[in-house]
């Protein structure tokens, strides 16, 4: 079932990234297995490796664009708005895309996003016209305020960057569902396993974004087929209605009433 985002038609909800990858041919591979039809890309790796030419002479973006999917460049990395807002500028001549995946980082540690810079790059950027797609936390208020800058999708995450630790505050997540109902919410980072996918859909959120999980497995390409079908089983199980969990038992064939004759 298509959904929108961005303006843009998608089939999957699945967002894959593209490093630490064995090779270019198992990333190939993966994208393919996946479904994915956005994948995101580092900007300080990538516009490091070949500024100059990046499409034309680095292997890497020849697969991107051989892929079919939606290139999703990303601010990764950066520790400031004025940082990320520069990265962001580079990459949409580069690139010739206007969609920007917006991390500002404000703790080394766990990666945890500045919620001030990266509530000042959102506002400068999307009057730049940029399609901002944040990287933040599950802290509500601070959702409000990239919608309030002109966010037109929000991306909490499940846990910290790299971490494999699922969703690690269900009832913050629920809330951010419940309260913002309007705007596509993607879960990004932390995601482990297709459990921890599943999940999330399940509780309705609309996408998810993940790479570790995929690229650090021992077999990417079935993984991703794995994170694939849990993905659109989780948004089927949302779409169908789960059974809500209860204290008592309840016998599914009843024991008094009228029996059925045949």
């Amino acid at each position: 079932m298509t959904w929108i985002i961005a303006d843009t038609e998608l089939q999957s909800r699945f967002f894959l990234g593209t490093a630490g990858y064995p090779s270019p041919v198992i990333l190939e591979q993966a994208i393919q297995a996946s479904g994915s039809q956005v994948v995101t890309v580092g900007l300080k790796r990538q516009l490091g490796a070949d500024t100059a030419n990046p499409e034309g002479s680095n292997a890497f973006f020849r697969l991107i664009k051989e892929s079919g999917a939606h290139l999703l460049p990303n601010t990764a990395g950066c520790h400031t708005a004025d940082e990320a807002i520069t990265l962001a500028q580079m990459a949409r001549e580069v690139f010739d895309t206007h969609w920007i995946k917006l991390e500002v980082i404000g703790d080394t540690y766990t990666l945890q996003p500045d919620p001030f810079e990266l509530v000042k790059a959102a506002d400068i950027l999307v009057k730049e016209g940029f399609e901002v797609f944040p990287y933040c936390t599950d802290d509500l208020v601070t959702c409000h305020r990239l919608l309030d800058a002109g966010c037109r999708i929000l991306m909490p995450w499940g846990a910290p960057i790299g971490s494999g630790q699922g969703l690690i505050n269900p009832y913050a997540l629920r809330v951010l569902r419940e309260r913002i109902t309007d705007v596509p919410l993607i879960i990004d980072a932390g995601i482990g396993s297709p459990m921890d996918a599943m999940q999330a859909m399940e509780m309705g959120f609309d996408a998810v974004l993940l790479n570790s999980a995929v690229s650090a497995a021992h077999d990417p390409v079935l993984m991703a087929e794995a994170f694939k079908l849990a993905i659109e089983g989780g948004r089927k199980a949302w779409q169908a209605g789960i059974m809500p969990e209860q204290d008592m038992a309840v016998a599914t064939t009843p024991v008094t009433g009228r029996p059925f004759v045949l």
